[in-house]
């Protein structure tokens, strides 16, 4: 099991155990397998390109293969920056207590790029959180899954169906605009000349 989200508000402590909600829990799925002559399930591979080794379900998750060829573990991996200056590992924030923020505006909310939803069990929750939630108020805290060179916010928020938190990225628009705007000029030149005179065609 993993460890709880625990947000700080106001001075009081809530905590919270995390289900990831994917489209399987809200719809159900159904699965197509492929059986071979004997009725066995097949299972997906990769034969490499000099065809040294089968890569199966999983194993690229502990590692990488450089252009070189050579196996890179997960944790000889170093983060760059876009500006390629290496970049220090954010730990997880679950299980460490995390500053909540809100009430917050919901249009911040909605700048923010969603890619993982959690139902939120709590644990211990603070009655002045547990009301502003459930009046449809928005919080928002730092959330990092796994140590990783990431970290994500979390929105925190409440239906009649429960307590939930929204991952992901805050959106950052860049906005383009002309520089010097264009203007319409509707005065004669001296030398336009509308008379036209259809016998020199």
């Amino acid at each position: 099991m993993a460890k709880p989200i625990i947000v700080n508000w106001q001075g009081a402590t809530s905590s919270f155990q995390i289900a990831k909600l994917d489209r399987s829990k809200l719809y159900g799925k159904r699965q197509r397998w492929v059986l071979d002559p004997e009725g066995e399930r097949c299972e997906r591979a990769e034969l490499m390109r000099d065809g040294s080794m089968l890569i199966r379900s999983g194993m690229t998750a502990q590692g990488y293969f450089d252009d070189a060829g050579v196996w890179i573990r997960n944790d000889q991996l170093v983060g760059l920056s876009a500006a390629g200056e290496p970049v220090e590992k954010v730990p997880s924030t679950l299980g460490a207590e995390q500053a909540l923020e809100g009430p917050i505006d919901p249009s911040e909310a909605l700048d923010v790029t969603v890619r993982s939803v959690y139902m939120l069990s709590p644990e211990e929750l603070d009655d002045a959180l547990k009301e502003r939630l459930l009046a449809g108020d928005i919080f928002r805290c730092s959330f990092n899954y796994r140590a990783d060179f990431n970290a994500e916010t979390a929105i925190l928020v409440a239906n009649d169906d429960g307590f939930f938190a929204l991952v992901g990225d805050p959106l950052e628009t860049a906005w383009c605009e002309l520089a010097v705007e264009a203007t319409e000029s509707f005065e004669e030149r001296a030398d336009d000349d509308d008379d036209l005179d259809f016998e020199m065609f």
